[in-house]
């Protein structure tokens, strides 16, 4: 069984959509990456930090899934990381309504001695320093260190993101982040420049346009798989992050093809995600629905060429 270590956040979402609203809901970047993963044979930890108000319920829930929780640490008195948002019509933009870092602005995170020789690394959106911590605690290079960032950290802590990004094995980015990192328009440019700067595999997310795979001269893409249903994107990126991290872990396969499995798997697993709001639809996903619908993407890719 391979080990996973999941730095990211665990916090209260308030979200509305026009499929209607919630009141504080469990979310946050390592959460989502958690349960995705947790659908893989793999021995998985998150480091993160919460406040005294994290119901109990919530952290119950994550180590039914098999999630080691030694490393999540608990401020007493402190209040959780906290964010409120409001998509549009088209669910592609949202607004954010409030933001409340909380004991977030204070994290150190610490790795369990249990999981420092962890196999696959995956570094939820955090300041970048906060995310080569981690790697600077690792008794061993992993099999893979995974980075998900955003614009934020590109427009206010750009030298300190560039500095870890040299560090890691993947980059996971939407299309916009990659040309604003980059300067570069062609995703194809943009993934080359990258490359240059550390990272051995770019990963470019185009929400439901699917995504794309990059490594030297090589190209993959995986579809979004069309659904009836999209109530809530929030948690799909990290969700995706987490089903390829996990499959990696459970696995070991690094190789391209391995990364373009990794892919089809993440993309499927954020397929359930947005059919609910929050984690309502991961926390009781079985195999039986997971595999059902990786045949339902092979079917949507798979066709017979003659070449003549």
């Amino acid at each position: 069984m391979g080990k996973l270590v999941i730095v990211g956040t665990v916090a209260f979402d308030e979200i509305e959509t026009p499929f209607g609203k919630t009141d504080k809901i469990l979310g946050g970047a390592a959460t989502f990456i958690g349960l995705a993963a947790s659908q893989f044979d793999v021995d998985s930890a998150i480091v993160s930090i919460v406040g005294e108000d994290m119901d109990q319920e919530h952290l119950d829930l994550l180590a039914s899934k098999g999630i080691d929780l030694s490393g999540l640490e608990i401020v007493k008195g402190g209040k959780t990381f906290y964010w409120k948002g409001k998509y549009h019509n088209d669910l592609n933009s949202r607004d954010t309504l409030v933001t409340e870092l909380n004991t977030l602005a204070d994290f150190n995170p610490v790795v369990p001695d249990a999981f420092k020789d962890a196999d696959v690394v995956m570094l939820g959106n955090l300041h970048p320093s906060t995310q080569l911590s981690v790697i600077n605690q690792m008794e061993k290079r992993p099999k893979l260190i995974i980075l998900d960032t955003m614009n934020f950290w590109m427009d206010n802590a750009l030298p300190e993101l560039m500095e870890t990004i040299k560090h890691i094995d993947v980059i996971a980015i939407n299309d916009e982040e990659a040309r604003q990192l980059t300067g570069e328009y062609s995703l194809v440019k943009a993934a080359e420049k990258i490359q240059t700067i550390g990272p051995k595999f770019v990963v470019i997310k185009k929400g439901e346009h699917g995504a794309l795979l990059f490594h030297k001269d090589n190209v993959f893409f995986a579809p979004a798989l069309p659904l009836e249903e999209v109530f809530d994107p929030t948690g799909a990126g990290d969700t995706f992050a987490g089903g390829f991290a996990g499959y990696i872990a459970a696995t070991g396969n690094t190789t391209f093809n391995g990364l373009k499995n990794a892919v089809i798997h993440g993309s499927n697993l954020a397929s359930f995600s947005v059919e609910r709001f929050g984690t309502e639809r991961m926390q009781d996903l079985d195999r039986a629905e997971v595999n059902k619908r990786l045949h339902q993407f092979k079917t949507l890719t798979q066709f017979d060429i003659e070449l003549k």
